[in-house]
């Protein structure tokens, strides 16, 4: 709309047309439509339309350009040849930067995947379009616009030398400057002319830019895998001390649910004890489905819809949390909230894996970590595989005092049974119905749980009943605690999750590991703490940071390792096309600098620098990149044509401006629906903020460090490559052979 209703229905063509092949592309690749995809769509939108944009742009500016006017077929013709070579390398430059992406691996792999791929394909896509559909639409849109003849007046072949001779000339005055133009070009010609006001300029974006990360460090800017997602359901889990009767978890978990049914966020809740909640994403997340004894109790929250409360589902776990703890300490227990994880799977936010010897090092080191847990500021949620087991009674028979009594062991074991977990003697049938009715012979529950009344049972004996305390032994003591294994190494586990003043795992960890350092093994040596790697075997005692922070570390290193291969491909690409291996350097440039715009737009936000921002700003770079070639070629286009070096620097930010303010404007309008995503809204900060920031610094930063490369010698070198090829295309005629031609003509 800002060339005019023609142009936007030009580049509109665009939009239905790429995503319609990209549809059927991730159809074909067999992708389903789910949030991961269409998000991938929506971010494809803000760049597939950056083709078309530079394409338009460019024949909307030849059409009005004043003095002498070709045909307005041939307009269009070389209107698109000038920006199609720069088109090409920087589509391919942006597909360059995102394709690396899915090359990522672990669970986060096929979580991202789609959004690269996809958007990769409707880069190519938008890029046919661009250079077949564009222009056949703008000779079909701009033909009033135009007020051009449909062919040459002169008759004669685009290449024939005499076309030029034989055209009419129009002359017109340029269109009027507008004020930003003006001030632009004073600002330009201030920095080519002084060399203080240029280390001035390059002296505050260096500000700017270490300003920016210092935000990182500061915590004004947190690093968090993938932000806390709006779901509507939670788990809450319960664990009473060992031994507690299933009858105590059931009332402890029910004044749990009558106090979430207060809250004006609660729609129901469903309390199972003694026996595990049904199978869901989140308890085959975290093992729920272990949950069977009879002192835990799991109490299912369902949330009322998204759109009838204001809280997110995090927000109102943080809020109740403190509460559902007052009532299970009451009891003795202990209570976790569980939240839906909004990415990859993992047991906890927060796992430490502690591996050694013996089952003594290891409960010695573990119970460390778990005391450390428990100081750390923001660390809620804290539990291990410490817990004590539940008591245990054994009642052994007596085989010796069995005999002299003429009474059988399996006698007294079978009466023990029955008295506890129930006989079946048979069935009747009720007067209504044809189910029949189990007869069981059971004590109470009161007497059933009591060893002296199990006792005071009698057995028939050779000269009467027998009690079986005279057969008897009672033997008190615990269970065996449960033993866990990870990749056939034996462990221990220190669990924690994160809520309130710290929420994200780098900060906590960087605590932990402080609290941790000093601890040292039985015999005396460091314990090595690990991130991605684990420990190679279990004769040594170790510590492994498991989690939420694993996958932090596994994606984050992959996408580290993809933005090193997108810097290098980027510059092999610009290396290929410009012949330099210095003028890739300050199409490069701009990269960072759009950090200047994504770390402060995200500590306004409040939001965490997560892998969608990580995936944004990779995806930026690309943009940003192409952004830098168009101005680069430009500049060389003039100066091929024998423009000076300063006139083609300014000209080069006037000119392309418009195409760059209009590609960020797509990018920001694109990216602008996935801000109420919770967790594609790094991605959409990333996008917007970054191409704004590196939009109006790259304006001035490119064309002035080209300055700086271009007059020492590249730039007489391209003019006088110009003026040769002007010659061999239309060599000088002798002048009585030309004037001859002209009377002909």
């Amino acid at each position: 709309v800002a060339m005019g209703v023609r142009a936007a229905l030009v580049v509109g063509v665009a939009v239905p047309v790429t995503l319609s092949l990209t549809l059927l592309s991730t159809y074909l690749m067999g992708y389903t439509l789910n949030r991961v995809t269409l998000f991938a769509l929506i971010f494809s939108i803000g760049i597939l339309v950056d083709d078309a944009i530079v394409v338009v742009e460019n024949v909307h500016r030849h059409l009005h350009l004043p003095g002498r006017r070709r045909s307005f077929a041939r307009t269009v013709v070389e209107a698109v040849d000038e920006v199609g070579n720069p088109t090409i390398l920087a589509t391919f430059t942006v597909i360059a930067a995102i394709l690396p992406m899915a090359f990522v691996r672990g669970l986060m792999g096929p979580y991202m995947r789609p959004i690269p791929t996809g958007a990769s394909l409707a880069m190519i896509f938008s890029l046919l379009i661009a250079f077949v559909i564009s222009p056949w639409a703008a000779l079909r849109v701009f033909r009033k616009e135009a007020h051009l003849p449909e062919r040459d007046p002169s008759g004669l072949h685009p290449a024939d030398p005499m076309r030029e001779a034989a055209e009419p000339e129009r002359e017109e005055t340029a269109p009027a400057e507008t004020w930003l133009t003006r001030t632009y070009r004073r600002q330009m010609s201030l920095l080519l002319r002084s060399p203080k006001a240029r280390w001035g300029f390059f002296a505050l974006i260096v500000l700017l830019f270490f300003g920016s990360m210092a935000l990182l460090g500061l915590g004004a800017v947190r690093v968090k895998m993938l932000p806390f997602d709006n779901k509507s359901e939670l788990q809450i889990m319960l664990d009473l001390p060992a031994g507690a009767a299933r009858e105590e978890a059931v009332a402890v978990a029910q004044r749990m649910a009558r106090s979430l049914l207060a809250e004006p966020e609660v729609r129901d809740v469903q309390v199972y004890a003694g026996v595990a909640s049904p199978f869901t994403f989140l308890g085959m997340v975290r093992h729920a489905f272990f949950r069977e004894a009879a002192e835990q109790a799991d109490v299912q929250v369902n949330l009322v819809p998204k759109g009838e409360r204001k809280a997110q589902s995090h927000a109102f776990a943080v809020r109740v949390r403190p509460a559902l703890q007052k009532i299970a300490q009451a009891a003795g227990g202990r209570v976790q909230v569980w939240e839906i994880p909004p990415g990859p799977p993992v047991l906890a936010t927060l796992v430490a894996e502690v591996y050694g010897p013996s089952e003594k090092e290891r409960e010695r080191i573990a119970q460390a970590a778990l005391e450390a847990f428990r100081t750390t500021d923001g660390v809620v949620d804290v539990d291990s595989t410490l817990t004590a087991a539940a008591p245990k009674l054994t009642l052994r028979v007596d085989r010796e005092k069995a005999a002299l009594h003429g009474v059988q062991p399996a006698a007294v074991v079978q009466t023990l049974f029955a008295a506890g977990a129930g006989m079946p003697l048979g069935s009747f049938h009720a007067d209504r119905g044809s189910t029949q009715v189990p007869v069981l012979l059971q004590l109470p529950v009161n007497d059933r749980t009591r060893s002296d009344t199990l006792l005071a049972l009698t057995v028939p004996g050779a000269r009467g009943p027998v009690p079986l305390s005279e057969l008897v032994r009672a033997e008190e003591g615990r269970e065996h605690r449960a033993l866990f294994h990870k990749n056939l190494k034996p462990v221990s586990y220190v669990f924690g999750d994160l809520a309130g003043t710290v929420e994200s795992p780098v900060y906590a960890l960087s605590a932990l590991d402080k609290k941790l350092a000093p601890l040292r093994s039985e015999r005396g040596e460091v314990i090595p703490h690990y991130g991605l790697s684990h420990p190679p075997d279990s004769e040594r005692a170790a510590l492994k940071w498991d989690g939420e922070w694993h996958i932090t570390l596994e994606v984050f290193r992959d996408l580290g390792l993809a933005f090193a291969a997108v810097l290098i491909l980027i510059y092999v690409l610009v290396v290929g096309w410009f012949q330099s291996f210095a003028v890739p350097l300050v199409i490069l440039l701009p990269i960072p600098l759009s950090l200047i715009g994504i770390l402060p737009a995200h500590a306004l936000a409040g939001s965490f620098f997560t892998a969608t921002s990580m995936i944004g700003f990779i995806a930026g770079a690309g943009i940003i990149v192409r952004n830098s070639i168009i101005l680069v070629d430009f500049i060389e286009l003039k100066l091929r044509e024998g423009m000076p070096l300063a006139l083609a620097v300014e000209e080069a930010g006037v000119v392309r401006f418009r195409p760059m303010l209009l590609t960020a404007s797509a990018v920001l309008v694109g990216s602008a629906v996935m801000l109420a995503d919770p967790i594609f809204q790094g991605l959409a900060i990333s996008m917007m903020a970054g191409e704004v920031a590196a939009t109006l610094l790259s304006r001035i930063a490119v064309p002035v460090l080209y300055f700086l490369l271009a007059r020492r010698g590249r730039a007489a070198t391209l003019q006088r490559e110009g003026a040769r090829q002007a010659e061999e295309i239309f060599p000088p005629a002798p002048e009585p052979e030309l004037q001859a031609m002209r009377n002909v003509s």
